[in-house]
């Protein structure tokens, strides 16, 4: 192999970048500890600045913990409802936007922001590449479960603070996402977003000149 990949391995990539949605609605069966391995061996891969390799990852398995994440969840969700003006707000209650009640895998990823791996290279200027690492070592993750045929769902509507203290993590560590894995429902390049009426993705991307 010389980096260079064929036409059908590319157009197998195009297709596993149109696949990779967003998934809240997931089965409750378990998702065998190979499958997920492999993942996390996709996310191990990921490039990081100054190879630091910031990511820090919680598997969240204490029913009580779980318990006390979902109602992070629901009590910011029932906050981001009442700010909704009267025409959306509607439509923002029917959407699902979270399938941490039954995904079987929890995982909450952060960024150790005082990691001394890496000896701040790349970093000192810009200290947010840490997390930006992380973020796209997610990407591989979501991809790599992708072709295996799980889903994944980033959860954002999340009290950070509350839930750094529900987790009893590191106060350098700096929270960066909460992520359902299991065995989505249904399949669709199309987000469910723009499914439900919330909002459309852009036909084109606008690229400018400076």
């Amino acid at each position: 192999m010389t980096g260079q990949f064929s036409p059908a391995f590319r157009e197998e990539l195009a297709a596993l970048m149109r696949w990779r949605r967003d998934v809240r609605r997931f089965r409750t069966d378990p998702v065998p500890e190979g499958l997920l391995a492999r993942g996390l061996q996709a996310f191990a891969l990921a490039p990081s600045v100054g190879l630091s390799e910031p990511w820090r990852i919680l598997r969240i398995d204490s029913p009580a913990r779980r318990a006390a994440c979902l109602q992070n969840y629901r009590d910011c969700n029932a906050q981001a409802l009442a700010t909704q003006t009267d025409d959306r707000a509607a439509t923002y209650a029917r959407l699902k936007l979270s399938g941490m009640a039954e995904a079987p895998v929890h995982l909450a990823i952060f960024s150790d922001d005082s990691t001394p791996k890496g000896h701040g290279l790349g970093a000192a200027t810009m200290p947010e590449t840490r997390a930006y690492s992380v973020v796209g070592a997610i990407i591989h993750l979501w991809l790599a479960l992708r072709a295996e045929g799980l889903g994944l769902g980033w959860v954002s509507i999340l009290d950070r603070d509350r839930l750094m203290r529900d987790l009893d993590v590191p106060a350098n560590w700096r929270f960066i996402g909460y992520l359902c894995i299991g065995w989505p429902e249904e399949d669709d390049t199309v987000p469910e977003l723009e499914r439900a009426g919330w909002e459309t993705r852009s036909p084109t991307l606008h690229l400018e000149t400076r």
